[in-house]
Formats: structure tokens, sequence, C-alpha cells
């Protein structure tokens, strides 16, 4: 037995002896990443790559990580021009009721969209969660439906909620894959970390209500490149967070489930941010909304349209490792037909080295195509027939 013990550990010290001193530290911290916490995981943001993971698919409850939904579909709502920072939102007496995380709303006061947000990516107040969830889809159950709704155009198979605010209740639960992957869907909405992103911040102004928001995800003043997003916590699912953080050119995101305190979270996080700022780095090839193809559009009242991509287009890599030749691919959807709105999915664009995918991403119309009228519809025909006819 000791022979054999012996044995392993001499094998131990010939691979570790064969690893570049930066390759075993990295093993090394891989190894020690996230061990106090149920999962977890580390994601580049620009190319979805997966830099580390731990049992990423196993769904758990998320708390109030569930906040990064109701965040993304509220932006999305005043990206669609359905709401406004502005605007007024009136308080009901069932989201002033919404106990744990609170700026205490009471019922009929009004907040606008702006100061509920900050509540909501600050404070993690459930009352202006299902404030703004009720002005967004009428009811809370029907803003769920949206929340659902949205986990499934994004393909997450181990998400379900239950309400706006991850309070505890059966069958609401989530991954730490499919959160980084609503997180990595939040920032593509650039200004939600000014609110993800603030430590402390002040609502109702000057009145004798003045309350004094901090931030509970404490990283973003500890952490250099902290800028949101979401903290969780109940005794059910312990403590949790979806991180990002951005150094240079490169964002990623990382979230724990399940760490048995906060100072334990945190520590955790701080591990996996470390580790991918330490060995990889990203280099970026095309920013959000640059025009790269056109597709032709049958029945428009334009022949063809615009497109642009989706997102930022980078490459990921380990760092000090050769760089070499990018090749893209652009595939574009066949048969396009009027009308097609603005952001219409209507093209990929590869990003390839040495024959190996390195990034996909969306192109996506640049601009409207309405259906031509008759009138056009007939100038373009008469044009057709005009031109065949003298060839």
């Amino acid at each position: 037995m000791k022979r054999m013990f012996l044995s392993i550990i001499a094998v131990l010290l010939i691979y570790s002896a064969a690893l570049p001193p930066a390759a075993a530290y990295a093993a090394e911290e891989k190894i020690k990443m996230a061990e106090q916490s149920k999962s977890a995981i580390l994601l580049e943001r620009d190319t979805g790559a997966v830099l580390f993971e731990k049992n990423s698919r196993k769904p758990l409850p998320p708390a109030s990580m569930t906040k990064i939904m109701t965040m993304l579909l509220i932006m999305e709502a005043i990206e669609d021009k359905k709401l406004t920072w502005d605007e007024k939102i009136r308080t009901s007496e069932y989201a002033a009721s919404m106990g744990g995380s609170q700026v205490f709303l009471e019922p009929g006061e009004e907040m606008t969209t702006r100061e509920m947000m900050q509540g909501i990516a600050i404070g993690s107040a459930n009352d202006a969660s299902v404030a703004m969830a009720e002005r967004v889809a009428g009811s809370e159950e029907m803003f769920v439906k949206k929340m659902n709704q949205k986990a499934k155009e994004l393909d997450l198979k181990q998400t379900k909620f239950k309400n706006s605010t991850g309070l505890p209740v059966e069958g609401h639960y989530s991954s730490a894959y499919d959160m980084a992957i609503m997180a990595k869907e939040l920032l593509k909405h650039e200004e939600i970390t000014k609110y993800t992103g603030t430590y402390e911040a002040y609502l109702r102004g000057e009145s004798e209500k003045k309350f004094w928001l901090v931030n509970t995800n404490r990283l973003i003043k500890f952490y250099p490149g902290v800028d949101g997003l979401k903290t969780g916590f109940t005794n059910e699912a312990k403590y949790c967070l979806t991180a990002t953080a951005s150094k240079g050119n490169m964002r990623v995101i990382a979230v724990i489930f399940g760490a048995p305190t906060p100072k334990e979270r945190n520590a955790q996080v701080t591990k996996m941010l470390d580790y991918g700022f330490h060995q990889y780095e990203v280099s970026p090839l095309y920013e959000k909304g640059k025009e790269v193809s056109s597709v032709e559009v049958a029945k428009g009242d334009r022949d063809e349209v615009r497109l642009e991509t989706a997102d930022k287009v980078s490459v990921l890599m380990k760092k000090g490792e050769k760089k070499g030749q990018f090749s893209k691919e652009i595939h574009l959807k066949k048969d396009v037909q009027a009308p097609v709105k603005k952001g219409d999915s209507l093209g990929e664009l590869t990003i390839k080295k040495e024959g190996k995918v390195l990034s996909k991403t969306p192109l996506v119309a640049k601009e409207n195509v309405n259906q031509a009228s008759w009138w056009q519809f007939y100038k373009k025909v008469f044009h057709y027939f005009t031109k065949t006819s003298g060839s």
C-alpha cells in the first residue's frame, strides 16, 4: 500500500513538473474555485465561452437573482418605447404588501421608472419589482408569463419562474448556466450598469421619508471593474450572486448558487473573476451595430435590407496564445419577404480560426422594410419587363 501511494505521488509530481508554471497555477486555482457552493459558472460575455463551471445545469432556487429577468423585461419595454424612464409608476396594495427586501412603498405611492429601477437594482426591492411587473404586463401573473416566455426564447432549459421577486415558492428555479445567459442578455442594454453598478443612492429626495439605498453587491465597492448584477438570499437558496466585471476589452459573468455565507460567496466570485482576467484575453473584431452585409427582400418597398451585428463580435484566447489569422463566414436567410422589422435576425456571422468556430453572432435588419404598395409593385414589374424586353 505504501509503495502504491508513493507511486501515485511520483506520477503527480512528474505531471505537475511537466506543466508550465502558469498552467500549473491555473489548474490549481481552477480546482479550488467554488468549493463552498452548490453550483457555479464563469462566462465570457462577448463570445459566451464557458471558462469554468460546477454543476452549472443543476436547477436551484435563485432567490433575488430572479430580478435579472425582471430588469431585462423592464429594459426591453423601455427600448420598445412602451415605457419611459420618467413615467410615474403607481404602487398597488399588492405590491406594497411584499415582504423581504423593500423600499417600503405605500399603496398609491408613485415613483418614476428610474427610481423604481434604483430600488430593484441597488436595494433588491420586492415591492418595486412587483409595481414594475404590474405596469409592464398588467399584473404580476401576466408578467411571470412574459418571464417564462423570454426564458424559452433564450433556450433556458433549467428555468421556471413563479414570481418577479425570487421570494420562496415551490417550482421556482433556475441554474447557474441559465442565469449567466440571462445576465448576458441584460448586459446588451448598456444603460443597466448605471443602476446595478451604483453603490449607494437616495430615494424620495429631501422628504422626511428619504430612503438610503446601499447595494447588496459589496464587490461593486471592493473589486475593480465590477458593475453588477444581482445578489440573492433565502434560507433555502443560501447566498447567491450573479456578478459581472470588465477589464480592458474583456467582460466576464460569474454566478454562484448556494454559498454558506456572504463572505464566502464574495470570496468565491473574486477567485472566479481573478481566474478569468489572469488566464484569458479578448480581441474585439466588430462593435455592436457594425454593418457587414445585406440581403434581398421580396415584395418590399425596397429591394434589400442592410444587416448589422446584433452584439459585439470578439474572439477569446488564452494569454500568451499565438493570435494567428481569423476567417469569417456570413450565412444569410433565404427567401426573405416584407415586412421586415428592424432587429429581425436574418443571418449569422461566424468567426473561425484554423477551421475551429470561435464565435457566432446574429446579423439583424438595420431598418424596417414595409410591404410594397400596389403602385410600387406595379412599377417594379413594369421596370422588370421593360429591362428584359430591351435586352
